[in-house]
């Protein structure tokens, strides 16, 4: 029995690739959203740079067959981009397994108690964003890539969420760079740390973060911004360098659950294999995994035997899916 637990764990490390499926299985599915938000840029400068980020987020959103929305590029004078975001957040389903991604991009603002979001007309806060998502019952992931944008990651932060900010602290008041190393870490092979052939959210955070660090070092400047990312709903987040490689490897003092997780299930585009996998089979052995990361986190504190019993049932169940969808092809074949 303890040989066969042995070969399990082996497949979930291996990460077993998905099988060949037919490949238009996921091709009239629902798709994931991205929305672009693009600030008010203040100078000219700043406005060339907004717009190039912007453009290499719907570059990725078109490669991965993911439907993008941009807002805050168009020339019309007076523009109420608030209520234009309220209102593309209002014809977005609340209730789909596809994930929404909302991209920040910008300068940021905080005045000792809210933190905003610039835009052309009335800014975005944290609070009104915190209000704008409450219908939501989708995975959503929320990058803030302004400067101060910290306080947005305490008032979104929710189970199935992915909050990233790019600074720890509303008071990093200074124009942050992550913005730009992130558009470029999404989809760079080089961020594909764990090389399985596609850049998760969670690589993309760290690589973003790693370049930012490498960039002050290099400039001989003290940083002014430092990211996080929070994917276990408990609103503390986590900096680039608590991880190993895509590992969380420290805990916060009160031994809060790990971040990391669920950001490295989130892709916008999938590896040829993963692509082919039926959603539906998708979603199932991402939540076992999580499960099996869940279990692993607290072993210290389970008997070998129950651990191992409770490991066994996990990986048997994420088997399965690969091989259901093995069978379900041969069928078609």
């Amino acid at each position: 029995m303890r040989f066969i637990i042995k070969l399990l764990i082996l497949l979930f490390i291996l990460n077993a690739a998905a099988p060949s499926t037919n490949s238009q299985s996921g091709q009239n599915e629902q798709r994931p959203t991205v929305i672009i938000v693009v600030g008010a840029s203040g100078t000219e400068e700043y406005a060339t740079q907004f717009g190039k980020f912007a453009g290499m987020w719907q570059e990725v959103s078109t490669k991965g067959n993911v439907k993008s929305i941009v807002i805050g590029l168009d020339d019309i004078e007076g523009s109420q981009d608030l209520a234009i975001l309220e209102q593309t957040l209002k014809n977005e389903p609340k209730e789909t397994n596809m994930a929404l991604w909302l991209v920040l991009i910008g300068h940021g603002t905080f005045d000792g108690r809210t933190a905003k979001f610039n835009l052309r007309g009335l800014d975005l806060s944290a609070e009104n964003l915190a209000e704008l998502l409450k219908p939501f019952h989708r995975p959503l992931a929320v990058i803030n890539t302004a400067s101060s944008s910290a306080p947005f990651l305490s008032r979104l932060s929710a189970e199935d969420r992915v909050i990233i900010t790019a600074t720890r602290s509303g008071y990093e008041l200074n124009y942050a760079r992550f913005g730009r190393y992130f558009a470029e870490s999404i989809a760079d092979p080089q961020a594909d740390l764990d090389k399985d052939g596609q850049t998760s959210l969670l690589e993309a955070f760290l690589t973003a973060s790693n370049r930012v660090a490498q960039f002050y070092s290099s400039a001989g400047r003290l940083a002014t911004e430092h990211a996080l990312l929070d994917d276990n709903g408990d609103g503390l987040g986590t900096p680039a360098d608590w991880f190993h490689g895509i590992r969380p490897v420290k805990k916060a003092g009160d031994n809060a659950p790990l971040d990391g997780y669920r950001a490295h299930q989130l892709y916008l585009i999938r590896s040829e294999a993963e692509n082919k996998m039926p959603s539906r089979m998708r979603i199932k052995r991402d939540k076992l995994e999580l499960e099996v990361i869940k279990l692993r986190d607290i072993k210290e504190t389970l008997s070998e035997d129950e651990y191992f019993s409770r490991l066994e049932k996990l990986l048997c169940e994420i088997a399965q899916i690969y091989e259901q969808t093995e069978k379900a092809v041969n069928n078609q074949m």
